[in-house]
């Protein structure tokens, strides 16, 4: 089957967000690239620091809640609309809760050509990349780099660690092109 869904997972600071523009930048057609940050972003502010849409822990700890988990719902529905109505589309995931996390949306992209790419980085690699983004809190890469991977079953894996996101992304778009992927 082609694929028409690329799911990025990985922690925070790992590198999904450069290899999706990599991506768009090597692939012969139009990709969308969409996130987890994309949908975060959407939120109402109230949402992003209550107990019952998302809070990020001083620690990087992330918490969600009933409210947020209702829009996940809706997103990732609307994500795999997207995609049946021909959009191909990269997804930058976090899967907070790993095998669980794919499972939802495995379930929602069901009859989709999706190729599952695992993105890994070492957690003193992605913490450095954290700190220097200025943008996370900090103790959330470290605390997600292997976690979001557990029970999580892929067809490709990348490493970032010392692997530039444009060869990643070379990796990924052979293997697509290839077209020995998906499920």
């Amino acid at each position: 089957m082609k694929t028409q869904v690329i799911v990025l997972n990985g922690g925070s600071s790992s590198g999904k967000s450069g290899i999706a523009r990599c991506l768009q930048a090597l692939l012969p057609d139009p990709w969308l690239a969409l996130g987890t940050d994309t949908m975060v972003e959407a939120m109402p502010a109230a949402l992003q620091a209550a107990e019952t849409g998302i809070v990020f822990g001083p620690d990087g700890s992330v918490s969600i809640g009933s409210e947020f988990r209702d829009l996940e719902d809706a997103w990732t529905e609307g994500v795999a609309a997207m995609a049946r109505a021909g959009a191909r589309i990269i997804v930058d995931e976090v899967f907070l809760s790993g095998a669980v996390g794919q499972r939802r949306w495995s379930e929602r992209l069901g009859g989709l050509g999706v190729l599952w790419v695992g993105v890994r980085c070492a957690g003193e690699v992605a913490a450095g990349r954290e700190i220097a983004r200025g943008d996370r809190t900090v103790g959330m890469a470290a605390a997600q780099a292997e976690s979001v991977h557990q029970g999580v079953v892929y067809d490709l894996e990348v490493d970032t660690t010392r692997t530039e996101s444009l060869e990643c992304a070379r990796t990924i778009a052979a293997h697509v092109r290839g077209e020995g992927a998906g499920r």
